[in-house]
């Protein structure tokens, strides 16, 4: 299968493993600096590959590749734009998260991949995880018994030199705060383990100490879904000195989990009501990861190239993505109208925001 890279930063090394561990053909990388498509390159000593063809511009890449699958790593603000050219071209898409940075945008990535027939994915790659896995298995099969509660917590840390290394971020046109960039995976899992339905989110969002950007480094949340269970939601870069944990609660009558670690890669709390031989493998259950972005893109990959392959849905589809976005928009647009936001969400965007602090 023929791919291509758009965006050469931080997050690109994990999209060029993942194909190489996939067995894709790589045909062609894009970025606007030629020098960071080079050093992602020698980073994976394909800078000599003469097969790789490079650009920077994508749409001349798409007009003159026969490219089957692009995975999407720019700044956040241009994922969308980016999205909605490959999808009318028909080329199938791994879009990194945010799938787009207004509701708008994301309803119209669902309607134009449904209309021209391609596969989109949200790159939610923490669904993939062993420990997440395993959450969702008990989940379906009942083991929690009715829901009550959950919650979600992302406290990481980011200092000015994070921010320094690229200009994009911590804006509201391309990036978002805390919530957008750090912790939308964590809400991803909070909202696909309690129910997709959603029926009100009331949050608060503050710049405590990262008063060179435009968003927020801290949010919380009160989430009230339509199957009448509640959860919480915290994420800030605000942690001093370095990253503390990513963690998610899931509390049932009948079951209590929580996932730990810094991507909740590790089960650190496993009890249900109905014990079996393999729980005692889940409650020691830590997978190593290298960084915060876990292990989960590979799989995230094997899922699109299969889903591409037999014409059905990626395990983690545009809607989820819609829904992760969905979910960060209401809390900022709790924050700036100090009320209760009702679901679904409309007419929302991140630079909605511009000038909230």
């Amino acid at each position: 299968m023929k791919y291509a890279l758009i965006g050469c930063g931080r997050i690109a090394t994990n999209h060029i493993k993942a194909a190489m561990n996939n067995g894709l053909e790589f045909v062609a990388v894009c970025d606007v600096l030629p020098a960071a498509m080079e050093e992602l390159l020698t980073k994976h000593n394909i800078e000599n590959d003469k097969t790789i063809k490079r650009y920077t511009d994508y749409k001349k890449m798409i007009t003159e590749n026969d490219i089957e699958l692009i995975s999407i790593a720019t700044d956040s603000g241009v994922h969308a734009e980016i999205a909605l050219y490959c999808i009318n071209n028909g080329i199938n898409v791994i879009i990194e998260k945010p799938i787009a940075m207004s509701i708008e945008d994301a309803d119209e990535i669902i309607r134009c991949s449904n209309e021209k027939k391609v596969a989109v994915s949200a790159c939610h790659q923490n669904r993939f995880n062993l420990a997440v896995q395993e959450m969702r298995k008990a989940l379906e099969e009942k083991r929690f018994g009715k829901l009550s509660h959950g919650s979600v917590h992302v406290r990481w840390n980011r200092n000015q030199n994070y921010y320094d290394q690229a200009a994009w971020r911590g804006k509201w046109a391309s990036d978002g705060g805390s919530l957008m960039n750090q912790c939308i995976h964590g809400i991803d899992l909070l909202r696909w383990m309690m129910g997709e339905e959603v029926e009100e989110v009331y949050g608060a969002t503050r710049q405590q100490f990262h008063h060179y950007l435009e968003a927020e480094d801290i949010g919380m949340a009160v989430v009230k879904f339509k199957n009448g269970s509640i959860a919480t939601i915290e994420g800030t870069v605000n942690v001093y000195p370095k990253n503390l944990e990513e963690t998610l609660y899931l509390f049932g009558e009948k079951g209590t989990v929580k996932l730990g670690g810094t991507s909740c890669n590790n089960i650190d709390v496993w009890d249900f009501a109905d014990q079996r031989e393999t729980d005692l493998n889940n409650k020691n259950l830590q997978e190593a990861t290298s960084n915060v972005y876990g292990n989960g893109h590979t799989s995230l990959f094997a899922d699109v190239v299969d889903a591409i392959r037999t014409g059905r849905e990626p395990y983690v589809s545009a809607i989820d993505g819609r829904n992760a976005l969905e979910m960060v928009l209401a809390i900022y647009k709790s924050q700036k109208t100090g009320q209760p936001v009702k679901l679904p969400l409309k007419n929302f965007a991140s630079t909605d925001m511009s000038g909230e602090f």
